[in-house]
């Protein structure tokens, strides 16, 4: 992303550069960095999630797209009838694994994206790296940890609660 984004080197300033342009400093924009971390969450996981879901599809029963084909079923019809309906399994454990995780943060793609940066902490700072900076300047441990029990105690009870959601609609697809 820094290769992408800096103001001298960046690969998007340079082609402004090609077109006559302006260069743009991405670093100090706050109101950018929403997007520019959405963008770099998804082009960090989606290779992860691919590999799962093509996993997925790859168990599916032959079979029930071969008799589809010979009844008449097109490729979106068997997209929607056969393979979506075949995934929903799958995408319930991954919703259930990732709301456990919302409120953990993703500490990496934070610090490392924004680092130090004070003009982009009121639009990019979460939990993780607030106590990780009041961890450096004060060394406040009972708050670091007091913060990462009440991360726990919510997580927990996010994951509870849409897993009793979900054993309502569907018993099947809940975790327990």
């Amino acid at each position: 992303a820094y290769n992408l984004l800096n103001v001298r080197t960046g690969f998007i300033n340079a082609i402004l550069k090609q077109l006559g342009r302006d260069t743009v400093n991405f670093y100090s924009i706050p109101g950018l960095w929403p997007f520019i971390i959405v963008l770099a969450y998804l082009w960090q996981t989606t290779g992860y999630g691919s590999i799962v879901y093509f996993a997925a599809i790859m168990g599916l029963d032959p079979e029930m797209y071969e008799a589809a084909e010979i009844d008449g079923a097109s490729a979106w019809q068997r997209i929607r009838y056969i393979t979506l309906p075949c995934l929903r399994p799958t995408f319930v454990i991954l919703l259930l694994f990732a709301l456990g995780g919302i409120l953990k943060g993703n500490f990496d793609l934070f610090y490392n994206l924004v680092g130090s940066n004070t003009r982009l902490y009121p639009t990019t700072d979460i939990i993780e790296t607030f106590v990780f900076r009041s961890m450096i300047v004060s060394f406040n441990f009972s708050s670091a940890a007091a913060v990462g029990f009440y991360q726990s105690i919510f997580g927990f009870l996010l994951v509870m609660t849409v897993n009793w959601i979900v054993r309502k609609i569907e018993p099947d697809y809940a975790l327990f």
